[in-house]
């Protein structure tokens, strides 16, 4: 981690349309195989063998889309020049609904919007939660045999899962608390330590032990409930899930409130990198001034010592940021933390833009972090 101005993707990317129609089952059209064979050609992937399984008919076809959907984001990654690297969540239904579908004691209600036209399926927890079978490590053994760059696995945090489900169970079994807010918090605290106890680390045991370096914990939630209380429930969730792994963690939160967020984060045992998301709160013009960054300060200020991935692309919008944009952020931001501790990345998962705008964007990622370090 000693390479100036380092580079990844936050983690999710679009899955594409054969992936996604096969995967189903469903019939692909020309149209589909046009667009795999159109990626494989500019990302340099052998077509030949792509076409046997998108036209094929093996028993292990939906598996075999799946890997071939990872390996066209990994190479997406390599050939964009990022240093780390993982698979774009391909694997994945869902950040939320694919940890949930994996344990026990869950029963999907209905779908919720989450942000643009993406939504998720919200569950409602009705039994204690239990580990029911692994959600990540089989992902991350198929990944690392796609790749020879290091792997940063993007997880889905205690606290978002906590709050995106409806908490039916913990909060009956506390119904003997008369006042409603205690006995709301008390349901919580209780569901999101047994989220971390039973369903979380059993599975980040099974990466550590599989030679998972670096884990990054997804909190999108942090902050939408600003009280004291819950920011510590956070603070609490995310120390007792990372105690004793002797591994890099770093947490990535979006689209919140940063003020208060920077007074939590200093409690975090073990983080050593913020990945946020300022791009989006930047004007898009090429010059040596960008106070849409300068919210970073509040971090400082509350006594943070780690590194930051401050986001350099906004993720909510085709507008490609041009090399030099991207040179003059990561500079800017340099000054207000030190060069030193700028990781350079976008501001959140690229999965709402197409493969051409996300490809294009991650090229100028790159580049204008090269022309950074020239003037650094």
């Amino acid at each position: 981690m000693s390479k100036l101005f380092p580079t990844y993707e936050i983690g999710s990317i679009a899955k594409p349309r054969w992936r996604v129609k096969g995967y189903a089952g469903r019939k692909l059209n020309q149209a589909d195989l046009d667009d795999a064979e159109k990626w494989a050609k500019i990302l340099g992937i052998d077509y030949s063998k792509v076409e046997t399984v998108l036209n094929g008919d093996s028993p292990n076809r939906k598996q075999e889309i799946v890997d071939l959907s990872a390996l066209y984001v990994l190479t997406m990654f390599e050939k964009a020049g990022l240093d780390y690297v993982y698979d774009g969540e391909q694997w994945r239904v869902e950040m939320y609904e694919h940890v949930i579908r994996n344990l026990s004691g869950f029963k999907f209600s209905g779908w919720i919007k989450s942000f643009d036209y993406r939504y998720f399926k919200k569950a409602s927890v009705v039994e204690k939660v239990s580990y029911k079978q692994p959600y990540y490590i089989e992902e991350y053994e198929a990944v690392k045999k796609q790749t020879n760059l290091p792997l940063k696995v993007p997880i889905t945090g205690p606290y978002t899962l906590t709050d995106w489900t409806y908490n039916e169970y913990y909060e009956k079994k506390h119904s003997n608390i008369k006042s409603f807010p205690r006995r709301r918090y008390e349901a919580r605290k209780e569901f999101i330590f047994d989220i971390v106890d039973e369903a979380l680390r059993p599975e980040f045991k099974k990466l550590v032990d599989a030679g998972v370096k670096w884990i990054q914990i997804d909190e999108p939630a942090v902050t939408t409930k600003e009280t004291p209380e819950e920011m510590e429930l956070f603070v609490d969730a995310y120390n007792r899930l990372t105690e004793s792994f002797n591994i890099e963690f770093s947490l990535h939160n979006c689209f919140s409130n940063y003020n208060l967020l920077a007074q939590y984060v200093p409690s975090l045992k073990k983080c050593s990198q913020l990945s946020l998301e300022f791009a989006n709160r930047d004007v898009h013009e090429e010059r040596s001034e960008h106070p849409g960054y300068d919210g970073l300060t509040a971090f400082l200020d509350n006594g943070y010592k780690g590194a930051y991935a401050p986001g350099f692309l906004d993720v909510h919008t085709d507008f490609i940021e041009s090399p030099e944009l991207v040179r003059d952020r990561v500079l800017y931001v340099a000054d207000l933390v030190g060069k030193e501790k700028v990781w350079v990345t976008p501001d959140c998962g690229l999965r709402t833009r197409s493969w051409d705008v996300a490809y294009q964007k991650l090229l100028n990622l790159t580049k204008g972090k090269e022309l950074a370090k020239e003037l650094a």
